[in-house]
């Protein structure tokens, strides 16, 4: 039961990530592919300030998101002079100095040795170090998520999103500044990561740079293209299927001595047959 409540925390913090990032990809057609920066920046900021100054899970996870929001804003206006497959690269670019960090400022991050004991959250005296109460806080947070996520896509502020994907300079010519929508949606998109980046350092009480790496990005971006770009169940069911995919081909009984290649093997077919044949994905509404 254990085993099973977590990998159902995991799915709802990758449900969260896939939320956030398809909001960006998805609905705004800008391919970002650094997504693990923004998560791993919520990660340390939470595991900083809970444990070198002791405080509250979720005052370090507000502190988190507002960081991570600067970053997001500064690395935004860079952003915004690409385009295309070059905004892929920066964006991947920044992840690489963000991992960088991470991985080299010992002082602040120690590094390679990770920062350990990060407390559990406690709320108004209720505690959620168990698995069972960790996992209702988590649904809670994908529950917001899902509810913000489909406002903003609703909204008067979505239309003209998925108006920039479709066609930004016609947009421009109507007198909407593009600048200002795809910088907002970057900066809620980066927030909305932090708060999954806080999750999952209190819930496994213990990170390390191997967390945030660029494979990291990679996989979210796999979440929402497998679930469906511009749809939001999309991201939730991608989140569900590629966390729980590798977990279910441990029990295909393949032979003990190549089973972990035969899994990696078989997932990754998985992956190309769905791309060969639903190329938008599961719910998708756009195509890259």
């Amino acid at each position: 039961m254990d085993y099973i409540i977590h990998l159902a925390i995991l799915v709802l913090i990758y449900a969260v990530l896939g939320l956030s990032l398809n909001l960006v990809v998805g609905y705004t057609g800008l391919l970002a592919s650094g997504h693990a920066a923004f998560y791993g920046i919520g990660a340390y900021a939470t595991a900083i300030l809970t444990t070198s100054l002791g405080l509250n899970f979720f005052v370090s996870m507000a502190l988190g998101v507002v960081v991570t929001g600067a970053a997001a804003f500064l690395i935004g206006i860079v952003l915004s002079r690409f385009d295309g497959d070059y905004y892929a690269l920066v964006s991947l670019g920044f992840n690489v100095i963000i991992y960088s960090i991470f991985l080299n400022w010992q002082g602040l991050t120690r590094g390679p040795l990770g920062i350990p004991g990060i407390p559990k959250p406690v709320l108004f005296g209720a505690d959620f170090s168990s698995g069972g109460s960790f996992l209702a806080l988590a649904a809670v947070f994908v529950a917001v998520a899902y509810l913000a996520c489909r406002f903003i896509v609703r909204s008067s502020f979505g239309r003209v999103l998925k108006a920039i994907r479709e066609d930004e300079k016609a947009v421009q010519v109507f007198g909407y500044n593009t600048l200002y929508y795809k910088l907002a949606v970057f900066i809620l998109s980066a927030g909305m990561a932090a708060a999954a980046g806080s999750l999952i350092a209190s819930y496994i009480t213990f990170i390390d740079p191997s967390s945030f790496t660029v494979m990291e990005s990679v996989f979210v971006l796999a979440i929402i293209i497998f679930g469906g770009l511009s749809s939001l169940r999309g991201s939730i069911i991608g989140a569900l299927s590629l966390v729980l995919l590798p977990e279910l081909l441990r029990f295909a009984g393949f032979p003990q001595g190549v089973a972990a290649q035969m899994r990696q093997a078989v997932y990754g077919l998985f992956l190309i047959f769905l791309m060969l044949y639903r190329p938008q994905g599961l719910f998708g509404e756009f195509k890259l």
